[in-house]
């Protein structure tokens, strides 16, 4: 589950430049932001299924 989770980080925080050029106007990095949200989505349901994964497990006492 950790490892979906630094994916997701990474997502996000490569997008940050193309966030701010967006912001000024650049319609190529709005492109990039829009591919990069996508991702963002994908990579969100996975943690999400992961941790569906560790909650369906039960525990050992």
């Amino acid at each position: 589950m950790l490892e979906a989770y630094e994916s997701l980080k990474q997502i996000v925080e490569a997008a940050q430049e193309d966030v701010a050029k967006a912001v000024g106007g650049n319609k190529a990095a709005g492109t990039r932001v829009r591919k990069a949200m996508q991702d963002v989505k994908t990579a969100a349901q996975d943690v999400r299924k992961k941790v569906l994964e560790v909650r369906s497990v039960p525990s050992e006492s």
